[in-house]
């Protein structure tokens, strides 16, 4: 359980982590800053609490767990938590998008300490998150994988033959975590290809389920430490506000992909600041 002043911390990183989002996105000129934005608390518990085996200055640590990204786009609030974690200095956040950066516009495994895939085309991150547990299982290591993925990905038919080749193999040493916000590209998820009822969904498929606001971090914290004593992969649903802080992008599609104007970026910080 999560103790006062460790969810004022959290609540401090997090609120941190929005303005660097904002700000990358804003002098980039491009970028995803719906989906980022509500993955905050998300990324602020499992990297700033017990929950991640992890050492910033040792990024290859063997013993470390591993994280994959599948939803690349939503890679801004990655970089600015690894860089706030000290895996590499918070000035290079700037240079997100520049050419020759470390920072891509989706992450790129080699190009920077703490990401460990490959990302870009949606729906295969669980595969490779399944793929990865099934060998450190195999090798008879306790590492665990944490995997982010989009509800929108729930649309994919990959997504669900990694989900049923994961239960079969009862990989308890998977946990995945899914940014339910109703938003993608195109449009709201419901009305493009409904994915409910998820819960019942993922269940039967042999996994256990936890459905969660994806912005208490009491309730991510457990539910994360949770998932590391179960005896089938887990899944948290996580339930998330696009934009969220700034209200003019909060539940808006159109904010999925595109970076704020000068007027709308200093709304956006001193919305933020206020707070």
């Amino acid at each position: 359980m999560l103790n006062p002043a460790a969810k004022v911390k959290l609540a401090k990183i997090a609120q941190q982590t929005r303005r660097y989002i904002l700000e990358l996105i804003y002098k980039a000129g491009g970028g995803h800053p719906a989906g980022a934005l509500g993955m905050t608390e998300i990324f602020t518990t499992l990297y700033f609490t017990d929950v991640l085996n992890h050492r910033p200055t040792e990024p290859d640590w063997s013993d470390r767990d591993r994280v994959i990204l599948s939803n690349g786009h939503i890679c801004p609030v990655l970089y600015a938590t690894l860089a706030q974690a000290g895996y590499f200095p918070v000035d290079e956040l700037m240079t997100f998008r520049v050419f020759g950066s470390r920072l891509q516009g989706h992450p790129h495994l080699g190009s920077l300490p703490g990401i460990e895939n490959t990302s870009g085309p949606l729906g295969q991150g669980l595969s490779q998150a399944v793929g990865l547990a099934l060998g450190l299982k195999m090798d008879g290591l306790s590492n665990h994988v944490f995997a982010v993925l989009s509800d929108g990905e729930h649309q994919e038919g990959q997504t669900w033959e990694a989900y049923m080749f994961a239960a079969k193999n009862q990989l308890s040493n998977l946990t995945i975590m899914i940014d339910n916000n109703n938003i993608q590209i195109g449009g709201f998820t419901s009305a493009i290809m409904p994915i409910d009822p998820l819960k019942h969904k993922l269940a039967s498929f042999g996994w256990s389920v936890a459905e969660i606001n994806g912005h208490d971090h009491t309730q991510i914290y457990q539910s994360l430490s949770n998932a590391k004593d179960q005896t089938e992969p887990t899944v948290i649903i996580a339930h998330t506000t696009p934009g969220k802080g700034v209200s003019f992008m909060e539940n808006n599609p159109y904010w999925h992909g595109k970076a704020p104007s000068d007027i709308e970026y200093h709304q956006a910080i001193a919305e933020l600041n206020h707070e």
